[in-house]
């Protein structure tokens, strides 16, 4: 009997330093870099037309056949939001990389708007990509709401550098995406958006009045369902820049507008050949409908829905998040 339960003990020792995607404890927090150890973070220089710069990067793990790297929301937020990753991908043996997009807070901060446009930040990316030594034996990419944007422009002009691409909560078309901020406003109580419409006609988007309606009423039913928020999305907000954000993105969520106000790709999704996930909250400031749509145009794709989730559904609906998105990145390195 000592002998089998022995034999068991032996068993269990080697299941537990072999992670499900065949990476050992070990080698996943094997040291990567020589000389003073910083914490895997790495600043990468980029090279723009108004000079060079540098980007702050994080790596979380190591794995030879994963590796996602993750597009921080906005424009001009921060890694911050993707802090519960942590609790979920490393268990798995999956690499993750964190990085802060010129201009937000961990990074460089040029403050030049000539920098502030999706062609800029595909750039960015793919020198980013190089410089961390990403491939499509390995590249995942991730991007959250601004982030999608960026995923998909970067899969659309690079896509045979990736291996797999997630689009979390966000939408091929700001058009649709204004559309449907216009059926969640006809759903929220008239005397509430008769408020709002009236500090917007004004131009009053920095009131106190306003911002506090803004995010009681908006931000806590379809932006993050988890009460009190928690401290990295805390910091996020505290963290994000306004200048770009506001040129880019709009004054808030609930109102859109700036450059990206007229950007579109849906009728460009087929063009899109390497494996893709979107991700979508039933409470999403995004229509989650058109989210799975979309799934439907790239030429393989698969959908997650978070039944409980809303825009930062990594945070409110982890239970359906993190299993979708890992079956996704182990399916794509299994070749299913």
């Amino acid at each position: 009997m000592k002998y089998l339960l022995l034999a068991g003990l032996v068993f269990c020792l080697a299941r537990c330093t072999q992670p499900t995607l065949g990476v050992s404890v070990a080698d996943y927090f094997a040291t990567q870099d020589s000389g003073v150890q910083t914490g895997n973070i790495k600043m990468v220089e980029i090279t723009t037309p108004k000079g060079k710069f540098h980007v702050w990067t994080k790596r979380f793990g190591h794995n030879p056949r994963i590796k996602v790297l993750l597009l921080h929301g906005g424009p001009g937020g921060t890694h911050e939001a993707f802090e519960c990753f942590e609790n979920f991908l490393p268990k798995e043996g999956i690499e993750f990389i964190y990085y802060d997009q010129l201009d937000s807070y961990y990074s460089d901060q040029p403050n030049d708007s000539s920098l502030w446009t999706t062609d800029h930040f595909v750039e960015e990316v793919e020198q980013v990509r190089q410089a961390l030594g990403l491939n499509k034996d390995n590249f995942y990419l991730l991007g959250h709401s601004w982030g999608g944007i960026l995923a998909m422009e970067y899969a659309l002009k690079y896509q045979n550098n990736l291996k797999g691409l997630i689009i979390s909560n966000m939408m091929a078309s700001m058009p649709e995406y204004e559309k449907y901020n216009g059926v969640l406003r006809s759903k929220m109580r008239k005397s509430l958006v008769d408020s709002l419409q009236a500090y917007e006609a004004k131009g009053l988007y920095k009131d106190s009045v306003y911002q506090s309606l803004v995010i009681n009423e908006y931000y806590n039913q379809h932006l993050i369902r988890v009460s009190p928020w928690p401290d990295p999305i805390m910091r996020m907000f505290k963290h994000l820049s306004e200048g770009i954000y506001v040129t880019m993105q709009g004054p808030s969520e609930f109102k859109t507008g700036g450059r990206l106000i007229t950007w579109d790709r849906s009728k460009d999704l087929p063009r899109i050949a390497v494996p893709t996930l979107t991700i979508g909250g039933a409470f999403d400031t995004m229509d989650p409908k058109y989210m799975e749509w979309m799934s439907t145009q790239v030429q393989h794709g698969s959908y997650v829905y978070c039944p409980e989730g809303s825009h930062c559904d990594m945070w409110d609906d982890q239970q359906h998040y993190f299993p979708g998105l890992i079956k996704f990145l182990q399916d794509v390195d299994a070749s299913k």
